[in-house]
């Protein structure tokens, strides 16, 4: 039974990887990506703020808190992951700048995909991690369904429209399995986290990067810079996780920070739109 609940949670994660990504492609064109990237300031930000100081964060609370170590390298794959589909989201909620949040977190994703194989075995040494394996494995995943979702998009929204609905609900019922299998597969490592930091830490760590996204941005973006901060790319994580380590414990910790992000997040982007 757990190996059953443990392939249909890979399976899952594949699914909610694709479709995410494919969703993001079909709801945009080429210009609205690249239109809020023309500002290089802030693009410097952004990427600071996500691929430099996110990580260190991470890596600092793993050994303040004296994670054991499949839960801090969890917490660290999530910390050098960014580019989360669901920062639209979010931004809708919170009435920000649509635009740049698109744009951003496109170019965050692409990003991910180049930056993850060549950091991840400097910070996590000692452990057997395959940088090409990891790269192919995100490009196939992600790079290619986000390319196919802006091609058909770019072909007119007749074509994009009537999938959109699809894809974004496969996209949520696979994110819902991805969490509800995960958390069954990996039973008795779900409950190894109650009783350590783990729960704490990815708390911390979600209000951390939502501090350093508003900290560094300049005025009027610093909703968005917040939100895509805070926000790490979950599906990508789980990609790394599931390739590069066997430990259900990594996964596990991916899974506690995607729900508490969701936790923490949504209300404080309704928040933001009170005060906005």
């Amino acid at each position: 039974m757990t190996d059953l609940l443990l392939r249909g949670s890979n399976i899952a994660v594949v699914f909610f990887v694709v479709s995410s990504t494919l969703a993001v492609g079909l709801s945009l064109t080429v210009g609205q990506i690249l239109t809020p990237l023309k500002n290089v300031r802030l693009v410097a930000l952004c990427l600071v703020a996500n691929f430099v100081l996110a990580p260190l964060a991470a890596l600092g609370l793993w050994k303040a808190l004296g994670l054991d170590e499949p839960f801090g390298i969890g917490l660290l794959l999530a910390g050098l992951a960014a580019g989360a589909p669901f920062l639209i989201k979010l931004a809708e909620f919170a009435k920000a700048d649509i635009a740049l949040a698109v744009g951003l977190m496109v170019l965050l994703m692409v990003v991910t995909v180049g930056y993850v194989p060549l950091v991840l075995p400097l910070l996590v040494q000692g452990t057997a991690v395959n940088p090409v394996r990891i790269a192919v494995s995100l490009v196939v995943l992600m790079l290619i369904p986000l390319a196919i979702g802006l091609a058909l998009r770019a072909r007119g929204p007749g074509i994009a429209g009537p999938i959109r609905p699809a894809v974004g609900i496969v996209s949520n019922a696979s994110m819902v399995l991805v969490v509800l299998l995960t958390v069954a597969g990996h039973f008795r490592s779900v409950v190894s986290v109650f009783g350590t930091f783990a729960v704490l830490a990815a708390v911390v760590y979600t209000a951390v990067c939502a501090g350093i996204g508003w900290l560094v941005a300049v005025p009027g973006t610093r909703d968005v810079l917040a939100l895509g901060t805070a926000q790490r790319n979950a599906a990508a994580a789980f990609v790394v996780a599931g390739q590069n380590f066997g430990d259900p414990k990594v996964v596990v910790m991916i899974t506690v920070v995607l729900i508490v992000e969701f936790v923490m997040l949504l209300p404080f982007s309704r928040a933001l739109a009170r005060r906005s």
